[in-house]
């Protein structure tokens, strides 16, 4: 159970109420929400350094060291960024810090995953595989949209797909631009 404030733009009057959450949407709220948005902005947003330049470079040693850099920068900005947006207090989404941690986490994850096939020194083998863990980890977002935020599973896959070609559109043109 939490306290609100709202702001009644009509009289300009601040109430305040008491909101009952049960520990399922309490969950949801410091938990799993907190984890998706990192998974989500981990996953997406290191796909157009780390294949711009694994396209433009063919070097699979620098395509991992982009996508390190990258998923290790977005992982403190997401977690500072999320940690930093509210105190918890007001809108019940709990400690800010273990919120910012599951956040920076969560994106350090889904940023790393499709960075170690560049691991592999044979460029073709670690493009096709970094491409198939993109594919799964889209899989995987949407498999957690359909299981904790009952949204469908196509809808889900199609949102997070579409996000995905943009980006991958955006980073073959940088990449082949730059090559």
């Amino acid at each position: 159970m939490f306290v609100r404030g709202a702001l009644c733009s009509s009289d300009l009057r601040i109430f305040w109420y008491t909101l009952v959450v049960t520990k399922e949407h309490a969950f949801l709220l410091q938990r799993v929400q907190p984890a998706m948005v990192g998974l989500i902005d981990g996953s997406l947003s290191t796909l157009a350094p780390i294949f711009s330049i694994a396209l433009a470079t063919h070097n699979t040693r620098f395509a991992f060291i982009a996508g390190l850099a990258t998923a290790l920068g977005a992982a403190v900005s997401m977690g500072f960024s999320e940690g930093l947006s509210d105190t918890g207090e007001l809108t019940g989404r709990g400690n800010p810090i273990a919120r910012g941690a599951i956040t920076g986490g969560g994106t350090f994850l889904g940023g790393i995953l499709h960075s170690l096939p560049f691991l592999i020194p044979h460029y073709h083998v670690a493009l096709v595989l970094a491409i198939v863990v993109v594919a799964l980890e889209l899989l995987v977002l949407a498999f957690l949209r359909w299981r904790f935020f009952e949204d469908s599973f196509i809808r889900a896959l199609g949102i997070v797909t579409f996000a995905g070609v943009i980006i991958a559109a955006v980073s073959a043109s940088l990449g082949s631009a730059i090559a």
